[in-house]
């Protein structure tokens, strides 16, 4: 049973064109079919009426020479007497008068003369097999005496007609399918073109990330909806690879200074003998990285799957000052700046994960070490419902012609200063900041320096 139906299935067609043809080509047969059969059942009513009709004129023609009026029924002799007797019964009520000389007594086609002569009225019917033979019955009323008359006619040339005309309807159907699939496979192909065309367009588009989109205007409805199907999952596959591509350049972004660490310790340790305990030092700084490149990923990879399920964050809370320390510690800043912590009396916690604040905090407090001149600020103060952190510095500030592309992904105010930064610290901190509800802003108005403030939920 399985065998036959998988042999059925691979019967099939596969292409939409092939099984739309298909279904138009059933749907015809099975038209074709009642309207064959319909004709054809009425042409062989009509043709068995030509032959009754014939019989009735045949023996309209054979009363004139049948005489009831005397008390006996006489048969008359006229000129065409031979052609009337051709296939003709007469009876007078159930005496046989006169048959056709070419037919017996007792013959098949006799005795249905016979029965229909019995009758004694309008009747017709039909006898034999290979041959068929139609005989109709024509009583004659008479004041003495009833006649009948029995005509036969051979219905083989309107079998014959009828078998042409079916043979005919037969091969018109056969045309007409053929016309069917043909006509039906090249208005499916034509019809289906402009999808073909928009699905190999949406490929070509999707590969790329591409800004082009179909639109539904000049489209007809169907097309027109496709094509803003198309649109929103190009929309949503530019979203994806731009995801990714952030996300590739965000961890690349942070990997890089504990990865330069550990290469720098690694350098230094190779370069000369080490002690016991410098070498302990140095596992402890390539550890103390590492872990820090671990933290850096769960906290990146966590931030793109909960953005990707539309999640809120965990709740969390971290005290500010200790993460700010460590920050500052890790920053290398030269011998000429100072950094200063600022805080209120009472510990003032955020209401973020440890790992995102310190990914937060760290552009802002590493760009502050790279452009100050003599210091760097970090404070931080509470708000009803919120903690502002501030990272002031006392450099350059920022070029007032670059304030507007400040938190783009991949712009730098000065790619010739010696760093070699990929653009991405700033935004990435924005974007995490606006992840659990917070902002990162700069202070154009501030001077001389920078000021950029952190707003988070409070702890």
């Amino acid at each position: 049973m399985n065998a036959a139906f998988r042999s059925l299935r691979r019967l099939v067609p596969r292409t939409l064109r092939g099984r739309l043809s298909l279904v138009a080509v059933a749907i015809a047969a099975l038209l074709m079919t009642v309207l064959t059969v319909a004709f054809n059942a009425v042409m062989d009513d009509h043709l068995q009426h030509q032959a009754d009709n014939e019989l009735y004129t045949r023996a309209a023609a054979v009363t004139t020479t049948v005489d009831t009026s005397s008390p006996r029924v006489r048969v008359l002799e006229t000129v065409n007497d031979r052609l009337l007797d051709a296939n003709v019964w007469i009876y007078a009520g159930t005496r046989l008068l006169e048959k056709p000389p070419t037919a017996t007594t007792g013959s098949s086609l006799t005795q249905a003369a016979d029965r229909l002569a019995a009758r004694r009225t309008h009747v017709c019917a039909t006898v034999g097999g290979h041959r068929p033979v139609r005989l109709c019955s024509e009583p004659i009323p008479g004041r003495n005496g009833a006649a009948t008359i029995v005509t036969a006619l051979d219905l083989a040339p309107y079998r014959s007609s009828a078998e042409t005309l079916l043979l005919g309807s037969l091969a018109l159907d056969a045309v007409m399918l053929g016309c069917t699939y043909v006509l039906t496979r090249l208005s499916v192909g034509r019809a289906l073109q402009p999808v073909r065309s928009m699905t190999d367009q949406a490929t070509q588009w999707s590969a790329v990330g591409s800004d082009d989109r179909f639109g539904t205007e000049d489209h007809p409805v169907e097309l027109a909806r496709l094509g803003g199907s198309l649109d929103e999952l190009l929309d949503r596959i530019r979203t994806v690879l731009r995801h990714e591509r952030r996300l590739t350049a965000e961890l690349s972004h942070e990997l890089r200074t504990p990865l330069t660490r550990i290469v720098m310790e690694l350098d230094w340790w190779r370069t000369r003998p080490r002690t016991d305990t410098q070498t302990r030092t140095t596992h402890e700084v390539i550890a103390e990285a590492a872990q820090s490149m671990r933290t850096i990923c769960d906290t990146l990879l966590d931030d793109a799957r909960e953005n990707a399920l539309n999640r809120a964050p965990a709740p969390a809370t971290t005290d500010i000052a200790p993460v700010v320390d460590r920050l500052l510690q890790n920053v290398d800043l030269p011998d000429r700046v100072k950094a200063t912590v600022e805080t209120d009396a009472q510990v003032i916690k955020a209401g973020v994960a440890p790992a995102l604040l310190e990914r937060i905090l760290s552009p802002l407090i590493a760009n502050a070490g790279r452009y100050a001149r003599s210091g760097v600020v970090v404070s931080a103060r509470r708000l009803p419902g919120a903690v502002l952190i501030d990272v002031v510095d006392d450099g350059p500030g920022v070029p007032e012609a670059f304030v507007d592309e400040l938190f783009q992904p991949g712009r730098r105010a000065d790619t010739g200063d010696g760093h070699d930064g990929a653009g991405l610290g700033l935004p990435l901190a924005r974007r995490l900041a606006r992840a659990v509800g917070g902002e990162v802003s700069y202070d154009p108005g501030y001077t001389p320096g920078a000021r950029f403030t952190v707003s988070l939920p409070a702890g």
